[in-house]
């Protein structure tokens, strides 16, 4: 019955190449489409699998960038139970380097402390140095930097070399790479070089980043940061509302997905004074990643709205396809029933024949989606990450075949009906 389906649809070569070519576009649609919401879902996992501490910023600041909090609260931080290290750090945007304008990607100045970073476990960045050496106490108040991968190559330079930012001169002592974009940006300073760069208050930081020491759960540990804070008064002036837009839609994107996961802003200038209100966000990685889960079910949503629309299409282009094969065999149809074929046998050659449509789309479709992700990926890495997961090709491949399907029993369910007087006599 396969081989007999095949044989039809080689007989028709342009009508098959057609419906297999809509489907096949509708099924690389989808997967490219997807692979955006996949991408970013596989980015944010890695990175937040990479960080296991604790991250502390004033409550509805979208980012550390628009953050301020009280820098002696480290010190009270550091001697609750549980906690390890306490890393004070203050972040800024990087408007000009070597006198480009930055727009996108974006770069960020972060200015860590030098001293407690060193003590850290687990450093995301100094366990991705490639070149070079991490920040040590000799590079304390000096304009050395470690920079990442992707900003070295965009510049040319390397270890030793100058680096102009924000018409600041930096020395490079290492390199480091993340292979990731959200963690790529960063350019990495001695917090108290940041401070006095871009005049930030020497008694204040942006956020907390906490290394428990594995003796108090995390759940225990958020709640006792946070209780202990509950009602202290922050006094901000950041600007957050507008600061968040660039004009540049992949930036925003990320930017607005950041701002999703923070818990949206609350107010230009924030004053905490209610006993009961919360000064800080505590937050580990499974915060962020349930907060990004559900932004992902919302975007998912949106892509299959578009995505619906080839499938359509293609839905359409294969009962086409098959109404127009039946139509000129009809009285193939006929004779075979003539001769014993029973309806169901009928209808099994029709569906076989939809069938091998949907299959072959679906391979052809997966390849070309597949082959569109990696383009993409090689040809922006610093600005896109696409990632067709297997689960997603397999998907497609399967809903590709169901479409197959679907399209010719219409058809199929037509053909059957016919006795074969009728047919040959349609014929």
């Amino acid at each position: 019955m396969w081989r007999f389906a095949i044989q039809n649809l080689v007989s028709r070569p342009l009508r098959s190449l057609l419906a297999l070519g809509g489907l096949s576009v509708a099924i690389a649609g989808m997967v490219g489409l997807f692979s955006v919401a996949e991408g970013i879902d596989h980015m944010v996992n890695d990175t937040f699998s990479r960080i296991p501490g604790l991250a502390i910023m004033q409550a509805g600041a979208p980012l550390p960038l628009f953050s301020r909090l009280p820098a002696d609260w480290a010190e009270e931080i550091a001697e609750m139970d549980g906690v390890r290290v306490v890393n004070p750090e203050v972040w800024s945007r990087v408007n000009v380097i070597e006198g480009q304008r930055v727009i996108a990607p974006p770069r960020f100045l972060f200015g860590t402390s030098i001293s407690e970073r060193q003590k850290l476990h687990k450093d995301i960045y100094r366990d991705a140095m490639v070149v070079g050496r991490f920040l040590d106490e000799s590079d304390r108040n000096k304009q050395h930097t470690v920079i990442s991968r992707q900003i070295a190559e965009e510049h040319e330079v390397g270890v030793g070399d100058p680096l102009s930012i924000n018409g600041d001169t930096f020395t490079i002592v290492g390199i480091y790479h993340c292979g990731q974009l959200m963690l790529d940006v960063s350019i990495i300073v001695d917090i108290d070089v940041v401070r006095r760069l871009i005049r930030f208050e020497p008694d204040s930081a942006c956020a907390f980043y906490v290394e428990p020491d594995g003796t108090v759960e995390s759940e225990t540990l958020v709640e006792r940061i946070r209780e202990k804070f509950r009602g202290r008064e922050i006094q901000s002036t950041s600007n957050i509302a507008g600061a968040l837009a660039t004009g540049i839609p992949l930036v925003d994107l990320l930017l607005a997905i950041q701002n999703w996961l923070a818990g949206g802003t609350r107010s230009n200038q924030l004053s905490v004074v209610d006993a009961e209100a919360e000064p800080i966000e505590v937050r580990s990685s499974d915060d962020w990643a349930e907060r990004f889960d559900e932004f992902s079910s919302d975007l998912n949503l949106f892509l299959t709205v578009m995505t619906s629309i080839g499938v359509l299409i293609a839905i359409l282009s294969i009962i086409n396809t098959m109404l127009m094969s039946v139509t000129e065999r009809i009285i193939d149809f006929g004779i075979l029933k003539a001769n014993g074929w029973s309806r169901r046998d009928v209808m099994m050659l029709i569906t076989c024949e939809s069938a091998v449509l949907g299959i072959a789309g679906g391979v052809l479709g997966c390849l070309l989606g597949l082959a569109g992700t990696e383009f993409v990926n090689n040809t922006w890495p610093d600005r896109l990450q696409l990632y067709a997961s297997p689960q997603l090709l397999l998907f497609s491949l399967g809903f590709s075949t169901v479409l197959g399907i679907l399209g010719g029993l219409y058809p199929a369910t037509w053909a059957m009906r016919l006795s074969p007087m009728e047919a040959i006599r349609r014929g």
